[in-house]
């Protein structure tokens, strides 16, 4: 007898709350569940950060910036600390290509794939519904397409991605624990642009 595998992202029974609180032509709020998620600690001056680049297609970004490929983002998140993010099911070829770039360098790559979800804020009014809860400087000429910061949205600990590909866009990497509080409060700051 063999088990049946099922999985359920952290916001699976908010979906249609969060779906009711958006509207096309204003925001939209929704989970981006089951995204691959990996850690890299690396010194970026030596050569595995060059040998990672060189893998990944992109060198790796100074803090706050954000690098793309058409397989993976990666989120800068500190002077030696990268979020590399792909698609469902990418992570275990994230860390073999991450672990043959290191190369026996001193680093650590580790999947975190379940310590977050991802929920993203779409549409003109984004900026105003995050505006409510947190304390970043979210204006495009401060906050620019592609650009990452570790902050606090709506007291949540968060990672908060910007992302304009056609309209404003907000990635926020939240705690699989905080994400159902974090898609309520998101839920209520909605509200005011119609759902």
């Amino acid at each position: 007898m063999t088990a049946d595998l099922y999985g359920a992202s952290p916001l699976a029974v908010r979906a249609d709350a969060l779906a009711a609180s958006s509207s096309p032509s204003t925001v939209r709020v929704a989970e981006v569940p089951f995204l691959a998620q990996v850690t890299l600690r690396v010194d970026p001056r030596g050569a595995a950060a060059e040998r990672i680049g060189a893998a990944l297609g992109a060198a790796l970004p100074g803090p706050g910036g954000v690098a793309r490929t058409e397989r993976v983002t990666v989120l800068g998140l500190g002077p030696d600390e990268w979020l590399l993010v792909g698609p469902e099911g990418a992570a275990q070829g994230l860390q073999d290509t991450l672990t043959a770039a290191l190369d026996r360098a001193f680093g650590a790559v580790v999947d975190v794939s379940a310590h977050r979800t991802v929920v993203e804020v779409t549409g003109p009014k984004a900026r105003e519904v995050l505006n409510k809860g947190c304390a970043l400087d979210l204006h495009p000429r401060v906050f620019a397409s592609d650009r990452c910061a570790q902050t606090d949205v709506a007291r949540t600990a968060a990672i908060l991605m910007r992302h304009d590909a056609g309209s404003p866009g907000f990635r926020i990497f939240v705690r699989a624990s905080f994400a159902r509080y974090l898609a309520d409060w998101l839920i209520d700051a909605a509200a005011e642009y119609g759902g």
